[in-house]
């Protein structure tokens, strides 16, 4: 990256606002957001808003696209990887202080006879996340610990979720709902994957999770808001399951231990693009 596009960038970043949307779209990253959903989440004016999306995308940072009728805004990944490279290794001369903690002590190695922790996390950590932590359970046996929690979880577990997960064969003893500082705490199992389940916790202010794991965006949508009849209700419940089943199953399918992180994490970003079909 040249210098004068990165004081461009840096300028642009500067203000508090306009940082805080470039951070909430790489919590997404690389899927696109909404200005509703964003303006919401930030608590912004929809026009000052739009005011920081014009000059985000004016200094590369941030792409628009139209999907029907939405115009969807996203990091361009390209530009942030040239940005914070430019900061890491040009002004940062390369110096292992520096790259260390953006690479980790072990570099881009993955360990291969390793059990993997992975962190699901939706708000209210009753249905989403459970089903997924019951799913990776069974789905990828002794090579990964499921864990689940949420921003800000209900009291108890929703019945219908743990009704779809009894049909479907999964033990439901030992789960529960757990707030997500749980696993922010000294120690707690170091996470080797987290993935967000539900927009709400992606926009999440959330601290770095130790260890630098590989992240990725599974937003599918709460089945306990849906209405009707009871049984319109748990068909809703099960093609979210479904979803989450069929994303996981191809999960734990992908050659964890053979690939470096670099390739670890496209692999993930191209699951999280992935529209699982009902």
């Amino acid at each position: 990256m040249e210098t004068t596009d990165a004081s461009l960038a840096f300028s642009t970043l500067g203000h508090p606002d306009r940082l805080a949307v470039f951070r909430l779209l790489m919590r997404f990253a690389p899927r696109g957001v909404r200005p509703t959903e964003m303006a919401q989440a930030l608590e912004l004016k929809a026009n000052t808003l739009s005011h920081h999306l014009a000059d985000l995308t004016a200094a590369g940072l941030v792409a628009a696209e139209r999907q029907g009728r939405s115009l969807y805004y996203s990091v361009a990944m390209d530009r942030a990887e040239a940005l914070i490279g430019y900061l890491a290794l040009d002004v940062g001369r390369g110096r292992p202080q520096f790259t260390a903690p953006i690479r980790g002590p072990q570099e881009d190695r993955i360990m291969p006879d390793k059990t993997f922790n992975v962190l699901f996390i939706c708000s209210g950590n009753s249905a989403r996340s459970i089903f997924a932590e019951a799913l990776l359970r069974d789905l990828g046996g002794p090579r990964f610990h499921a864990y689940s929690a949420g921003t800000n979880p209900n009291s108890s577990l929703n019945p219908v979720a743990l009704q779809v997960l009894a049909r479907n064969d999964h033990a439901v003893d030992g789960l529960r709902s757990k707030h997500i500082s749980e696993f922010q705490q000294h120690g707690a199992p170091v996470m080797d994957f987290v993935f967000t389940v539900c927009d709400t916790a992606a926009a999440e202010e959330c601290p770095p999770w130790p260890g630098q794991p590989i992240t990725g965006h599974w937003g599918v949508p709460d089945p306990a808001r849906a209405t009707g009849t009871e049984a319109e209700k748990g068909i809703v419940f099960a093609r979210t399951y479904g979803a989450l089943r069929r994303r996981i199953a191809t999960f734990v399918e992908l050659p964890v231990e053979t690939l470096d992180r670099m390739a670890l994490q496209a692999s993930v970003d191209a699951l999280s693009l992935t529209q699982p079909q009902d």
